[in-house]
């Protein structure tokens, strides 16, 4: 009778061990972390990917560490309607969000944002620099237009670069320094400048948090315009060897009125500006890489890389005279496609995917890598697929849309296509075939010969907006 009570006693003892043992393992069972970096209007075939004119290491380190996103696209090419939606998973119809000024818990109070829902599950989530959106230059240093529900810590550096803005050289004085072509070549070094300050301030809390589970974004102000950076990064580059965008004779002639932003081309600006004004932006994203690599250094220096995933976005695109076309707020490719490099420990490296993707995308993504369940209604689908094979089937399309006055412009984009439409239609439609036109020369969308084409691009266009199909 004892013997048979003594193996029962120690049969329970075991169960109870064995299930302790279980629930420690899974509490203790280590977590990605995720380093999300951000930059503020940067091109996606010159900022990073090995560019031959524009020199980024560092980001290119990171895509040898990753997954690049060839065919990655903004919902918004604004900076708060772009950066609104990723961080709620919410495209900008549902958010609401069209301009700088409305916050999106105007419309949105209830809303989990990606680093709330991190937050809520026992990370660790901060903010330095720019995530939500900020007026540039002139809100650097204070907290823009942040969401306070998001962060356990917020930082706002501000450096010389904003000290100095009087001195800062404006090409269209008519247009304040947050739109203006407008430049300065610094003295001091990049410590001294904001950017620089994000970055240290970025390590300082990677070295105190290392040991616990982080959401750790960090918002670089650069590219965005006014381009100031040490003069350094400005001797990088001669304005005789920028190379400006190809145009073609009578170009505009068969593109809707509304497309186009910059009016009137180029805003009047010579040769000569525009290559001085190319030139600034590429030494501006020279110094922004160099600040990202100091982050990435510390992430190896601290042995975080094994259990990091490191995500770098731009908020949308940026026209570099394309179509006479500076900056954002357009439908073109280059205002539309984004940088996107997502790097997972023992995950796929430095390969490519050619897929259609949006940044609406990364909401899902980070939450499934990080096995979190996210709010159920979000827009985008996860890119893990894609993470395990940058070639998987995909059918998923692209949607980009900006306003024009009381009129919104609305695109879909294809692996082959970008289909646009101005006010529904009413105002122009826009048809654009990749495979033969990289340069959107060509609008094909009045040719009777893609008739079939434009029909099938409508139909898509008006299912992902949930509009009336009119055709």
């Amino acid at each position: 009778m004892k013997t048979s009570f003594f193996r029962k006693f120690c049969f329970l003892a075991l169960v109870v061990f064995a299930g302790n043992l279980s629930l420690t393992y899974a509490q203790s069972k280590p977590k990605y972390n995720v380093l999300f970096i951000a930059v503020d209007d940067l091109n996606n075939e010159l900022g990073c990917y090995g560019s031959k004119e524009v020199k980024s290491p560092n980001i290119d380190r990171l895509a040898k560490q990753g997954v690049r996103f060839d065919r990655a696209y903004t919902q918004f090419p604004l900076c708060s309607p772009s950066r609104s939606s990723l961080l709620t998973g919410q495209r900008p119809d549902v958010t609401g969000i069209y301009e700088l000024q409305t916050h999106f818990r105007k419309n949105l109070p209830d809303v989990v944002t990606l680093p709330q829902l991190f937050m809520n599950n026992h990370y660790y989530s901060a903010r330095v620099g720019k995530i939500y959106h900020y007026g540039v230059p002139g809100q650097i240093g204070t907290n823009g237009l942040d969401d306070s529900l998001s962060w356990h810590h917020r930082i706002n550096p501000k450096g010389r670069d904003k000290v100095a803005e009087s001195t800062i050289k404006n090409l269209t004085p008519d247009r304040n320094l947050g739109s203006a072509l407008s430049w300065r070549a610094d003295e001091g070094s990049d410590e001294e400048q904001t950017d620089g300050l994000i970055a240290a301030e970025a390590i300082k809390l990677l070295e105190e948090k290392k040991n616990e589970p982080f959401f750790l974004a960090v918002g670089f102000f650069r590219p965005h315009t006014p381009y100031v950076a040490p003069k350094k990064y400005f001797d990088l580059y001669s304005p005789e060897k920028v190379t400006l965008a190809k145009e073609k004779e009578n170009d505009l002639e068969d593109i809707p009125e509304p497309a186009l932003f910059t009016k009137p081309s180029h805003w009047g600006l010579n040769e000569a500006d525009r290559r001085e004004a190319q030139r600034a932006y590429y030494a501006v994203i020279s110094f922004m890489d160099a600040q990202v690599g100091k982050v990435l250094d510390a992430l190896d220096r601290l042995k975080l890389r094994d259990n990091t995933i490191v995500v770098l976005w731009s908020d949308h695109g940026y026209n570099l005279g394309q179509h006479g076309q500076w900056m954002k707020q357009s439908l073109f490719e280059n205002s539309a496609r984004v940088p996107l490099i997502i790097s997972v420990p023992g995950g796929v490296k430095g390969k490519a995917s050619l897929r259609t993707v949006e940044l609406v995308d990364l909401y899902p993504t980070l939450a499934q890598l990080c096995e979190l369940t996210p709010p159920s209604d979000l827009q985008g689908k996860s890119l893990v697929p894609l993470l395990k094979n940058p070639n998987a089937t995909w059918d998923k399309p692209a949607y980009t849309q900006v306003r024009r006055g009381d009129i919104m412009g609305r695109s879909v984009r294809t692996e082959r296509y970008r289909y646009t439409e101005w006010d529904e239609g009413r105002q122009g439609i826009e048809l654009y075939d990749h495979q033969t036109d990289p340069d959107e020369f060509n609008n094909l969308a009045k040719q009777s010969s893609h008739a079939a084409t434009v029909k099938e691009l409508a139909e898509l266009l008006h299912k992902g907006y949930a509009l009336k199909n009119k055709s």
